[in-house]
């Protein structure tokens, strides 16, 4: 815990994640899973060919998973989602400009 956070307990707090947001990434891989089974079952029906069905059930779980986090990705965050973006990205500056203050001017990233 850095000193300001000793002051300020609601900074904790804030960054815990809600349940919903621990849960999402769980949703999203099983909601794709039951659509690949399901698509799996019915080309497995269909043709009586398990390596067919295997290859469509692969197929359609990663494309549901790529298009639901898509979709996941597309809704527009909430105020206090923004104001979280915006305190993070004043913290960071602030944390850039002490850095380049005490002569740390190696490139970050690397």
């Amino acid at each position: 815990m850095t000193p300001r956070d000793k002051k300020d307990p609601r900074v904790t707090q804030n960054l815990q994640p809600t349940r919903r947001d621990r849960f999402l990434p769980l949703e999203l891989l099983g909601i794709s899973g039951g659509l690949a089974v399901f698509v799996g079952l019915i080309v497995l029906i269909a043709t009586r060919e398990f390596v067919l069905a295997g290859v469509a059930l692969g197929v359609t779980f990663i494309i549901s998973v790529v298009l639901l986090a898509l979709f996941a990705l597309a809704f527009k965050p909430t105020e206090a989602e923004v104001e979280d973006i915006h305190e993070q990205d004043a913290e960071a500056r602030a944390k850039a400009a002490r850095d380049r203050a005490e002569g740390d001017d190696r490139p970050r990233g690397h």
